[in-house]
């Protein structure tokens, strides 16, 4: 049935029409209103058999979840930004211990300085954790991406954090279809863990692995995730032939056919994009954009082959590794060796900067790009800095 929501709102329905039985919260801005959606429908009743709890910290809501989840119990967290790193150590637990907890992350830049908008660079230091991370473009797909992640993390037996925008789509209000309780109970089964904390057969769990045996450990985690891709794409086409919508998969294309630049993004800014493309195509370009649905576990192969035609690809991303430059274009990089296609970095929206349609046709646009282009940088301030640098040289 189609809802005018709030992003956050319409994500805590999906979310109980899951039927979790914990619900671990700690807010913190931009994810607070989907705990606080959860609760309500738990107080009302609309959510049963879920334990709500308030706990201390980022660090505590986690490690409530991997409990929960311990105990054979489907568990869900939320976070943002400053509280995803406050509970660093048990992000690496809960994946180590393959324990199928679902998370949304609101995304919002990391400090210092405090900045409380909308980049990717919480999900960034997170992306070698050994969790499954999906993107959404809209609010739409964001709610369906928790009812696809509670299956493929229970099937994977691995952790899933679903990112949504933080703002750009946690407080925005769109049309999203929320489907019945009877079509998620039809395509979601209940709850059955594979392991699970019993007093009448006890077992231990997060012991000490010696150097003998945890390399092993590693690789298998590295091929689970290789071996999810394929189950990963099979979900996305199930939720649409039961729901009759595009949502989940790997990857999404738009007018690739006969694209020789191609603009590879993740989130919500894929629908500036392909703004721009039309636009740009209209003007006689040959523009594609992709998006990546799935960022973890990477899909190589799918992105190649979707690439492998283009004469340029252009990477927009909401997050930067100083020192080096764009994290997603270098890994595009990787993916794309031996092909003769030239990967160029455009880094985008940090801090909740705005990005236009006007700015990215214009840059989309460029015959020449630097090795790293920063999107809207604001030369002014920062030549005042680089002339301070110069006269304090040696």
């Amino acid at each position: 049935m189609l809802h005018q929501l709030e992003g956050s709102h319409a994500i805590a329905r999906a979310l109980a029409l899951c039927r979790p039985g914990v619900v671990c919260a700690y807010p913190i801005s931009p994810q607070t209103h989907i705990l606080e959606g959860l609760e309500e429908l738990i107080r009302s009743g609309k959510l049963q058999n879920c334990e709500y709890l308030n706990v201390e910290s980022e660090m505590g809501a986690l490690s409530v979840a991997i409990g929960g989840e311990a105990a054979g119990v489907r568990s869900y967290t939320a976070t943002s930004s400053q509280g995803l790193l406050y509970m660093i150590e048990a992000v690496y637990n809960a994946s180590g211990l393959e324990l199928p907890i679902v998370m949304t992350l609101g995304n919002r830049a990391l400090g210092s300085p405090i900045n409380i908008w909308n980049d990717h660079s919480d999900a960034m230091s997170v992306r070698d954790s050994g969790w499954i991370m999906f993107f959404a473009e809209t609010n739409q797909e964001a709610a369906d991406l928790h009812i696809l992640a509670f299956g493929i993390a229970e099937k994977v037996r691995c952790p899933v954090i679903v990112n949504v925008d933080g703002f750009i789509l946690t407080h925005a209000y769109d049309r999203v279809d929320i489907p019945s309780q009877e079509e998620v109970d039809e395509f979601l089964p209940p709850y059955a863990p594979s392991v699970s904390m019993d007093v009448d057969s006890p077992i231990a769990i997060g012991t000490m692995v010696p150097p003998e045996y945890f390399m092993e450990v590693r690789h298998l985690a590295h091929r689970k995730h290789e071996d999810s891709l394929a189950m990963i794409e099979c979900a996305g086409h199930a939720f649409e032939e039961k729901f009759g919508r595009i949502s989940g998969g790997l990857l999404r294309g738009y007018n690739l056919r006969n694209a020789d630049t191609i603009v590879v993004a993740m989130g919500s800014v894929a629908g500036t994009i392909k703004d721009a493309v039309d636009e740009l195509n209209q003007e006689g370009g040959k523009f594609g954009e992709l998006s990546l649905v799935c960022y973890r576990p990477f899909p190589e192969e799918a992105l190649r082959n979707s690439l492998k035609n283009a004469k340029r690809v252009i990477v927009v991303e909401k997050s930067l590794a100083v020192g080096i430059g764009g994290i997603l274009s270098r890994e595009i990089e990787l993916a794309m060796k031996g092909c003769d296609v030239e990967v160029i970095s455009v880094i985008a929206g940090l801090g909740g900067r705005n990005i236009t349609k006007t700015m990215l046709k214009e840059c989309f646009g460029r015959k020449n790009h630097e090795k790293t282009t920063f999107l809207g940088l604001r030369n002014d301030i920062i030549g005042d800095q680089y002339r301070r640098i110069s006269n304090d040289d040696c």
